[in-house]
């Protein structure tokens, strides 16, 4: 498969002769894939259907969640539960005890916009970008916004207070944090770029455009600070020294998001459309808990 190189660096990445497998093409469109590293297997949405999925190479593809409330993003917690974004309610949710626990729905008395993506930090904090993608036809339910912004929030998992950390955005779409967790990156998809803040008591400083970027969706971080994005024509790596172009990882058509996994975190499975995807990368991700 031919992979795209803007820059001799990418091959530190990934291999030239990189080969991508399909999992399945059998979606609507998927999104927020994430993988439990005991369990070994990948969680992820299907906005459309109105569905998650659960896939492990021992038992393959299986329905995990329906209704899913059109959830898009997901992340695990500390304890290793499942939180997502709900598109269709505008919540943020917890999985306890076999049900659902609602996190977040409201800011100042109004009803979020659709909460997108979502990370949690080596603090326990959850932070989580709100932009209109969830009130519009195919990705969410069609409805009026109540907020006049679209932010990026930080909810504390235990007191549940929610806080706007930042609302300067057109469309705030992926997120997450650098090595250091004194870094957070968040994709403007409108605007075509990649935002780079610092994290300072509790606050978010700066917020200048670390790189250019198509469409970007999904954010994450390897293990060694290389950003990639979902975007057009699959993932997009950025150098992290500075903000470098250095080529796709491609999936054929629009790349939603993505996430490592294995038992060495090299491998790398993308959600694409209406694909579900794995390919094998040189450099390791960071494991969600």
């Amino acid at each position: 498969m031919d992979i795209v190189v803007e820059d001799s660096r990418f091959l530190d990445v990934v291999d030239e002769n990189l080969e991508r497998e399909t999992l399945s093409e059998e979606f609507q469109f998927t999104e927020g894939p994430i993988w439990h590293p005991t369990e070994r297997h990948v969680t992820f949405s299907d906005i459309p259907a109105n569905r998650m999925y659960r896939w492990s190479e021992a038992d393959g593809l299986s329905v995990y969640r329906e209704p899913s409330n059109m959830a898009n993003g997901n992340t695990y917690d500390h304890d290793g539960r499942i939180l997502s974004c709900e598109h269709a309610t505008s919540r943020v949710v917890r999985e306890v005890d076999g049900g659902l626990q609602v996190l977040a729905s409201h800011f100042d008395g109004k009803e979020l916009n659709s909460p997108n993506d979502i990370i949690v930090g080596d603090n326990g904090e959850i932070l989580f970008t709100d932009p209109l993608y969830g009130r519009q036809g195919h990705t969410g339910v069609v409805r009026e916004p109540e907020l006049d912004f679209q932010g990026v929030f930080k909810l504390d998992p235990a007191s549940l207070e929610l806080t706007l950390l930042a609302s300067d955005f057109d469309s705030p779409n992926g997120l997450c944090f650098g090595l250091d967790q004194d870094t957070l990156f968040v994709a403007d998809t409108k605007r075509r770029h990649i935002r780079r803040f610092h994290i300072g008591d509790g606050a978010l400083e700066g917020g200048e455009v670390f790189a250019d970027s198509p469409a970007p969706d999904g954010l994450k971080i390897d293990s060694r600070g290389y950003l990639y994005a979902g975007g057009p024509g699959g993932v997009h790596v950025y150098h992290p020294d500075d903000g470098a172009f250095l080529g796709v990882i491609p999936t054929g058509a629009f790349c939603a998001n993505f996430t490592w996994g294995d038992d060495d975190m090299m491998t790398l499975f993308m959600t694409s459309a209406t694909g579900f995807y794995r390919t094998r990368v040189k450099i390791p991700g960071i494991p969600l808990f």
